[in-house]
């Protein structure tokens, strides 16, 4: 299959769900899908993270797992795509974040987090993957707590109903 040429034949969901089944649990698909979502110009980019991050991390995020170095290096690019950033946070919702990454994570997370130019969908994700760490990083959760209660005034809708959740999970 020419991957490339087949994300980009079809903007649908029907597409990206069909294309996420052939990649599968594959390594060699799942590599040959990165790299278009890691080097792709914008709307390969754009199409092959909704196949990463929508289908195949949930449905087998053991893939994703070689990938987040590099993935985490992307995102923090200057000139990135908040696509770019919004996908890869939301993939980071479902993996196990390897100790050695999360306080690297936890940094790029907290700096989204806490700069209101940041879009909604970035900051949202990122208060959950930092709920996430926390969890193993018991440190954090004050950390986090007193930063989530700092932005509920001046967050909208999305940003209260995450926080409400994450904070319960936090205690």
């Amino acid at each position: 299959m020419d991957l490339e040429s087949e994300i980009l034949r079809e903007h649908s969901k029907q597409n990206m769900v069909r294309i996420a089944r052939w990649v599968g649990t594959d390594s060699a698909r799942f590599k040959q899908l990165m790299e278009l979502f890691l080097h792709g110009d914008y709307r390969t980019t754009q199409l092959a993270a909704w196949v990463v991050s929508y289908y195949c991390v949930e449905w087998h995020p053991q893939l994703a797992r070689p990938w987040l170095k590099p993935m985490l290096k992307r995102m923090q690019e200057p000139g990135v795509h908040d696509a770019v950033k919004r996908s890869v946070l939301r993939i980071l919702q479902f993996v196990d974040i390897p100790r050695s990454l999360q306080g690297s994570v936890a940094t790029v997370c907290f700096g989204y987090l806490q700069s209101p130019d940041t879009p909604i969908a970035v900051r949202v994700f990122s208060m959950t993957v930092l709920a996430r760490i926390a969890e193993q990083q018991p440190d954090l959760r004050n950390e986090l707590k007193l930063v989530i209660q700092q932005m509920l005034p001046y967050g909208g809708a999305a940003i209260r109903a995450r926080a409400k959740n994450v904070l319960k999970k936090l205690g």
